[in-house]
């Protein structure tokens, strides 16, 4: 086997290989790790891009008899604060006199086999028979005995490299960590668009492409999650990059909370990108001996555009991020009786929508918000995990075998990191929620946030939850987290250390999350906050799908799901029906449209089923059926974009077998138009040699058959499709 990792010591060079790019770092001068180069891979490094210097002004030298090397102009692995270097740190601790200054030199390095577990935290992890390698890079201040290990790791069979931190401070006092990012990356050039996945609730994840201009271009977030406002990743693209052509260099943070990911041009016209804990209102003490973890990143390049970099980081998530008997698993087609009932509903309800589902081929029944406590609408008693006995008279045992007995499956709805101030819970803990005591408690949808920094807090919790899910025969959670923090404080922790609490809230919801999902291997749990709040790599790695979006609107999801798919698979997306006039933006339409649009992820219905129209029942058969034929493809497959709804008054993407030999075609229209042009869609993905059946599955085109190469160098002609919100499912089969 070939090395991924090598270390040439007369250059002291690190080349870092994966299947399709090196990532190249050096040891300069006196110990200073240089960045030299991330992008298409070379076989090997012979200088073409050594480091060169000039006296530059105002940029101070370390070195009084070098006027021309400064770290201000060196392109650093991981820049430290003070000296020297006038951009933005990804490294910064304040000693007990109060300094900020570090010298970070090279100490010695290690290159082993696989990869290392991150205590507390999630990340990819590596299996018998990977092909995956570890560097780790030890740096020490000059002064003090405070080393950072840098790590990298290269998954080569999934083409991805992963970074993080570790910060061990070595000496006798304690000392106070500011900055600890995850990853820097130094381009010695500009010219770079940022693509960064913006939005709000019920509208998360927009696309939006900016040029980065000198100085810095920044997305975070300070609501202590991910947030729908804006998501842990961003990519870095040359101009005129597309879907199949151009350079893309994509960072995602595995982490659930607060963070940031910034660009900064500097004066030279090069670029810094570098992304981790968020430093706002952040800081670690660090005692003697002990050791601060960072979350890990996830690098991914394309040489071929950004669908190529998309399914790069699909396969390593599907693959080496999520984790569990679901991993591979096809996923159920649900109803959730959410948007059916809200808070109104009792067992006999839930038991007919259930039997309703059964004969339509639905596969699961989620039983949503207000089975619990005295929950009749969302002003109370979260917290309380216990049956509300009015609704469910025989309780959660004896609802659930009467649904399973149906032949269905059923789920339930937790949100367990909350607490209703009319809740026995906070009656008989108070202090149990993140609050400052002198201050008011602000609530948001009438909630307050347990304070998951305190043991008692998650043993109460997670012994809540593990009696109601021993209790009945659940195989799905949805679990839920509907407020943002504010009012940042926690009794468990002294004042110096106030600024840690959220990180040890993420870090003890982890550990809840690690501890249920380990103890119920059976049941397939889904995050959710309020929809796509918390839709990020952290969160998948205990839980393999995600609520999408509060808004279940097709047309609204056109875009939330495009911006989605850049970073994260289908399957990881669920995806409903809803009712129409549709609850968020009133919108009405097709039954057709709503169904394509959700077959593009993982299935699932969010209306009253009971009351359905005969025609829609029939239609909902027939949606089942036919995605229960492609569910693999969808969930499992490649997915190629073949039309941006940022873009135009269009939308259409495609998933490809791995063998290429079968493929599903989705393609949606917004506003009909009138004098419509007649037009082909071009595939992606296939093989051009195969020869192929292309069939529209509600037969508005008569079947054809045509070769791959035609099918990506003509395309498909599409329908003529009268009206508004009109879609197209084709499928695809390559003959034997």
């Amino acid at each position: 086997m070939n090395r991924a990792i090598t270390y040439e010591p007369e250059e002291r060079i690190f080349h870092i290989a994966g299947k399709t790019f090196s990532y190249i770092l050096q040891i300069y001068r006196e110990g200073y790790l240089a960045h030299i180069h991330w992008g298409r891979k070379i076989r090997s490094y012979n200088g073409t891009k050594g480091l060169r210097f000039m006296d530059r002004g105002f940029s101070p030298n370390p070195d009084p008899e070098d006027r021309t090397f400064s770290l201000d102009t060196l392109p650093q692995e991981y820049p430290a604060y003070g000296n020297t270097d006038f951009r933005v740190p990804a490294f910064r601790v304040e000693f007990p006199d109060g300094s900020t200054v570090t010298d970070l030199r090279y100490k010695g390095h290690a290159i082993f086999a696989g990869k290392k577990a991150l205590e507390g935290l999630p990340a990819l992890y590596a299996e018998e028979g990977d092909h995956v390698e570890t560097l780790e890079v030890t740096m020490e201040d000059t002064l003090l005995p405070l080393r950072v290990v840098l790590s990298y790791t290269v998954f080569k069979d999934h083409d991805v490299l992963t970074r993080s931190a570790r910060i061990v401070n070595g000496s006798g006092e304690t000392l106070k960590l500011l900055d600890a990012l995850s990853v820097n990356v130094d381009f010695r050039k500009d010219g770079f668009d940022m693509l960064q996945f913006s939005g709000a609730h019920i509208r998360e994840r927009h696309l939006v492409r900016r040029s980065l201009e000198m100085g810095q271009t920044s997305i975070e977030s300070r609501r202590g999650a991910s947030s729908h406002q804006q998501n842990p990743f961003l990519v870095l693209v040359e101009k005129g990059t597309t879907e199949t052509q151009g350079e893309a260099y994509g960072i995602n943070l595995v982490y659930s909370g607060n963070f940031i990911g910034q660009a900064e041009v500097d004066q030279f016209h090069t670029t810094r990108v570098s992304m981790g804990i968020n430093p706002f209102e952040f800081s670690w003490m660090l005692e003697p001996g002990e050791a601060f973890q960072t979350p890990e990143a996830v690098l991914a390049y394309s040489g071929e555009g950004l669908g190529a970099l998309s399914r790069t980081l699909h396969k390593a998530y599907r693959q080496r991020l999520a984790r569990g008997r679901f991993r591979d698993k096809e996923r159920p087609v649900l109803v959730n009786n959410w948007e059916a009932t809200y808070f109104d509903f009792d067992q006999e309800k839930i038991y007919e929508i259930a039997k309703m589902a059964a004969s339509t081929g639905i596969e699961l029944m989620v039983l949503d918000d207000g089975w619990f406590g005295k929950r009749d609408d969302d002003r109370r008693a979260l917290g309380d995990w216990t049956v509300n006995g009015e609704k469910l008279q025989g309780g959660l045992d004896a609802l659930a075998r009467r649904v399973r007995d149906e032949g269905v499956q059923f789920g339930l709805w937790f949100e367990p990191e909350m607490v209703s101030e009319d809740s026995d819970l906070y009656r008989d803990h108070p202090d149990w929620c993140i609050h400052v005591p002198s201050r008011n408690r602000s609530t948001g949808r009438s909630q307050l946030v347990l304070d998951l920094t305190r043991k008692e807090v998650r043993e109460n919790v997670v012994e809540q939850v593990r009696r109601i899910l021993a209790g009945a025969p659940i195989t799905y959670v949805k679990w839920d987290m509907n407020r943002h923090m504010t009012e940042v404080h926690s009794l468990s922790q002294p004042p110096d250390r106030q600024k840690e609490t959220a990180h040890r809230y993420m870090l003890g919801l982890y550990e809840m999350m690690e501890v249920l999902t380990g103890e119920f291997p059976h049941i397939l749990f889904e995050s959710c906050s309020g929809g796509g709040g918390r839709f990020d790599p952290g969160m998948l790695h205990y839980m393999p799908q995600t609520w999408t979006s509060d808004d279940t609107d097709a047309v609204e999801r056109l875009k939330i799901q495009y911006g989605t798919s850049m970073a994260y698979p289908a399957v990881s997306m669920g995806a409903h029906v809803s009712e129409v006039p549709n609850h968020q933006v009133h919108r009405t339409t097709s039954m057709k449209m709503r169904g394509d649009v959700a077959m593009a992820g993982n299935l699932g219905y969010e209306l009253d089923i009971t009351k359905s129209s005969e025609a829609d029942l029939e239609a909902i058969r027939e949606q089942v059926s036919f995605y229960k034929g492609i569910r693999g493809l969808v969930q499992f497959g490649d997915l190629y974009r073949l039309a941006s709804p940022f873009e135009g008054n269009e939308t259409a993407w495609m998933f490809v077998s791995e063998d290429k030999r079968a493929a599903c075609v989705f393609w949606y229209k917004v506003l009909g138009a009138p004098q419509e042009p007649f037009r082909n869609l071009r595939l992606e993905g296939l093989e051009e040699g195969a020869d192929y059946t292309v069939t529209a599955s509600g037969g508005e085109m008569p079947p054809l058959r045509a070769g791959g190469d035609e099918l990506m160098g003509v395309g498909i002609p599409l329908p003529m499709l009268e009206g508004d919100f009109k879609s197209c499912a084709f499928l695809l089969e390559a003959k034997a």
